[in-house]
């Protein structure tokens, strides 16, 4: 393949994969862990304040690496910031994944490089949730990175590529604790490129200079994680904190709970999906070609050595994470992205391997058509995940998202502003658990006089707010109190859960006077 061709190609694939990533960003109301983290976000970006929590939320890497795309956008208001910006985050590492194949075009071959592209670029799983401001776009990110920087290593050992590996490997760390599932099927799947006699890439010589060099890595990815982790110094206990957090990690991996789900459970989703009426959602295509490509790299005898080595160890590797991911009990459809771009990559070379044999014309036509219309699925496939069925439950990668209703709610709060005397000022009172709290303290950003109490008895409630937003469970108990004066209306907030909000009878009587006066 010429390199013009070659480059045009994969600018193309680029280019769709940005389409697919960034146009409406704002389209999907926040989850509420996006939510979550934008406000956990946000102290940092208007105080520059941020303290590792080692019970939930993962690695600072996201926080720390969304404050400049929030300086650009909104400065240093977490009021004026927005879904786009912190969703856009997501995407830019998203993207940045099928930028580090590139580094892999002489490793693996141009046609495999650029069917993997296109694999990336177009598939559903990916594209919706690097549409979202979690932490799993920048963990692929960080550990393909590792990864290939490690084979350029073997290939070539430097200091460079030896402290490059180190800071990906840090970063990886510092984005989510359990990057060590990562970690231990990359070191697994040495030893099994190596136990079943796939041409050696540990040479004596290299041996030797990785030895030279391994203090190098580890200090790099040490240092980066101590200062992520460590909140640049401010928080020392930081990084010790990290490695507390692996018993809440373990005892939430065993439970049993609403994220429970049977082994199979992210090879279903990719598989074969279909929720109630809707449609049908398949990656199969992906994962049959990700079988014949590592079938190919284990078994032929006529593939380059490097080719070999790298794809049986890429196989190795994805086989063994997806084992560690489809073990833990406690399950969420993104944390399969660590082990299906491995899946993309193999998909890759599967079909540039196939593509390769088919030597008759009529056979290689039939085979591009076929490649075609498959990818051709997988791009309408994200198209509707990501533009007509967003939130919707048919959608199998809507997992406790947010009802597009609560936007109405959202929006009813703002009405209400508008005729309040007191505006965005506007005492507004929330009574609720908070797990049916998120995403309100994301969309309340604005608005100043804003008070959580998970208590429908406490007697600190103050008892003439002009707005109440509350659980079923408490409205009940709060109607008996003081409740009698309000207009009431009700908003979904996830399926089946739904929040109530009272308004004061002279603030609704004003708002209905404005309404009508439009």
């Amino acid at each position: 393949m010429k390199t013009r061709f070659f480059i045009g190609l994969f600018i193309l694939i680029i280019i769709g994969a940005v389409l697919f990533r960034v146009i409406q960003l704002d389209l999907r109301p926040m989850h509420h862990d996006e939510a979550n983290q934008a406000v956990k976000f946000g102290y940092l970006l208007e105080n520059g304040a941020y303290s590792y929590d080692k019970t939930d939320h993962h690695g600072p890497s996201l926080y720390y690496l969304t404050l400049p795309f929030a300086w650009l956008s909104s400065g240093t208001s977490f009021a004026a910031l927005s879904e786009t910006t912190l969703r856009f985050v997501s995407a830019f590492f998203g993207l940045g994944f099928i930028l580090l194949l590139i580094l892999l075009k002489n490793d693996l071959g141009r046609e495999t490089l650029l069917f993997a592209g296109i694999f990336a670029a177009v598939s559903p799983v990916m594209v919706y949730y690097n549409r979202f401001f979690i932490q799993e776009s920048l963990l692929v990110f960080f550990v393909w990175g590792a990864l290939i920087f490690a084979w350029r290593y073997f290939q070539k050992p430097s200091a460079l590529w030896a402290a490059l590996t180190g800071l990906f490997l840090g970063m990886a760390y510092a984005t989510k604790e359990t990057s060590i599932l990562a970690f231990a099927a990359a070191i697994c799947a040495v030893f099994l490129v190596r136990i079943f006699r796939i041409p050696s890439f540990l040479e004596k010589k290299k041996v030797s200079l990785m030895a030279k060099h391994i203090f190098l890595g580890i200090g790099a990815a040490f240092l980066i994680s101590f200062l992520f982790y460590s909140s640049f110094f401010s928080n020392l206990k930081g990084l010790l904190d990290s490695f507390l957090s692996f018993q809440s990690y373990f005892i939430k991996a065993g439970a049993e709970g609403i994220h429970s789900h049977p082994w199979n459970y992210y090879l279903s989703l990719l598989t074969f999906s279909r929720h109630g009426s809707g449609p049908v959602w398949s990656e199969a295509l992906v994962l049959i070609l990700a079988l014949i490509g590592a079938s190919t790299a284990m078994l032929s005898r006529t593939v380059e050595k490097r080719h070999k080595i790298f794809v049986s160890f890429i196989t190795f590797y994805t086989i063994i994470l997806t084992v560690f991911y489809s073990l833990i009990s406690y399950k969420t459809p993104w944390n399969c992205l660590p082990f299906y771009t491995g899946m993309v990559i193999l998909a890759g070379y599967g079909t540039a391997f196939l593509l390769r044999r088919a030597k008759k014309p009529l056979v290689k036509t039939v085979f591009v058509l076929v490649i075609m219309a498959g990818i051709y699925h997988l791009g309408y496939q994200s198209y509707r995940a990501n533009f007509i069925y967003p939130a919707d439950s048919r959608n199998p990668y809507v997992y406790a998202q947010t009802s597009t209703d609560f936007i109405n709610l959202v929006q009813r709060i703002d009405d209400l502003a508008l005729v309040h005397p007191d505006n965005q000022h506007m005492l507004i009172v929330v009574v609720s658990d908070p797990s049916e709290t998120w995403p309100l303290p994301w969309y309340l950003r604005s608005y100043t006089q804003v008070g959580y109490w998970t208590d429908a008895l406490d007697a600190g409630i103050p008892e003439d707010a002009p707005v109440f937003i509350t659980s079923l469970d408490n409205t009940d108990i709060l109607s008996r109190r003081f409740l009698a004066g309000y207009q009431t209306e009700y908003y979904g907030l996830r399926p089946e859960v739904l929040l109530a909000v009272h308004i004061k009878k002279d603030l609704w009587d004003l708002f209905i006077k404005h309404r009508a006066g439009h």
